[in-house]
């Protein structure tokens, strides 16, 4: 095969040509590049090592002849003698023990190489590696001992703590730390909507709840997806607030608060329901610091002002000022 190889032009000096087809497995197979099959209508030869790759049916029935073979680089620079065209469909791995051949034979300088191409036949949308975290979380599921005994209670906890720590990321501005604790909390989302495809009586999926929020999205911003305008961010919220509204059809403003959040979000979250409705209602007198508490979060909603980051803001400035006085003593 090196004797072939190595008179890998014809005649007239034609090179030949390989093409080297990539394909993404989060694409539905068969949906590929007008290039892609440009390529596989023309070549000469169409090479396969995997016979179970999930192109190759759709490829045979769209009247393209591919062949299960796994060519060394050799055996591919002379399949190409004369002028002719092979296209190889890589594998998953992406055949790298043929690049590196076809890399080590051009670095030789002693054999006629063929024009080489990676053409990438099907890519990833934005969001495709979304489909890659659904299929690992279903094997986990299924075969950890750990996460396959898992609930929606027992998962709480964890809910809590990695929206924590996406705050801690976000106020410390590292955004290495962002990017995974955003994974965290995405994780968390994914988890318990794979434990609720299991129940029996009113299962759901993560398609389910992302069509749920793709529904609110664009119902919610007609300014976006409808008729309506907006160009300011008051506006905006005014549209968000009507229609979701009409959507909720509550009795009190308050419906739709979660109690168990921090005292002074929560406080902060029920001020802005009333200003938003337009309601005239004091504070509740009493004594004792909580009752200052929520003046203190009422002013500050009404300035503009997350008392809870407010706060949170003040504590890490004591923090450096604790570590700092630390450092200052000791020995």
């Amino acid at each position: 095969m090196n004797t072939s190889a190595a008179h890998a032009t014809d005649a007239a000096g034609t090179p030949g040509r390989i093409v080297l087809l990539t394909t993404s497995h989060r694409v539905a197979p068969g949906l590929l590049s007008w290039p892609a099959w440009q390529a596989l209508r023309a070549a000469d030869r169409v090479l396969c090592a995997d016979g179970a790759h999930p192109q190759l049916p759709y490829l045979r029935e769209a009247g393209v002849a591919v062949a299960e073979a796994a060519p060394s680089a050799e055996e591919l620079v002379a399949a190409c003698a004369g002028g002719r065209t092979a296209v190889v469909v890589a594998t998953g791995e992406g055949e790298p023990a043929l690049t590196d051949g076809l890399a080590r034979l051009a670095g030789s300088g002693r054999t006629a190489m063929p024009e080489l191409e990676l053409l990438p036949a099907s890519y990833d949308l934005p969001g495709a590696r979304l489909l890659d975290l659904v299929q690992v979380m279903d094997r986990i599921r299924a075969e950890c001992p750990w996460s396959s005994r898992q609930t929606h209670r027992g998962l709480v906890k964890y809910g809590i703590e990695e929206a924590y720590e996406l705050v801690e990321a976000i106020e410390d501005g590292d955004r290495e730390e962002l990017r995974e604790e955003l994974g965290d909390v995405l994780l968390q989302v994914v988890f318990h909507a794979r434990i609720a495809e299991e129940d029996p009586d009113e299962p759901f999926s993560v398609d389910d709840v992302a069509g749920g929020i793709v529904a609110k999205l664009i119902h919610r911003h007609p300014h976006v997806f409808g008729e309506e305008s907006a160009t300011t961010p008051e506006e905006v919220k005014a549209h968000w607030l009507r229609t979701k509204a009409e959507e909720k059809r509550r009795t009190s403003v308050t419906q739709g608060i979660p109690l168990g959040q921090p005292g002074l979000a929560l406080a902060a979250k029920l001020a802005s329901r009333v200003r938003t409705a337009g309601l005239e209602v004091p504070l509740p007198r009493g004594e004792g610091i909580g009752y200052e508490l929520l003046a203190l979060a009422a002013r500050a909603e009404a300035e503009g002002v997350d008392p809870e980051t407010a706060l949170r803001a003040a504590a890490r400035a004591y923090r450096d000022a604790i570590r700092e006085t630390e450092g200052s003593t000791a020995p």
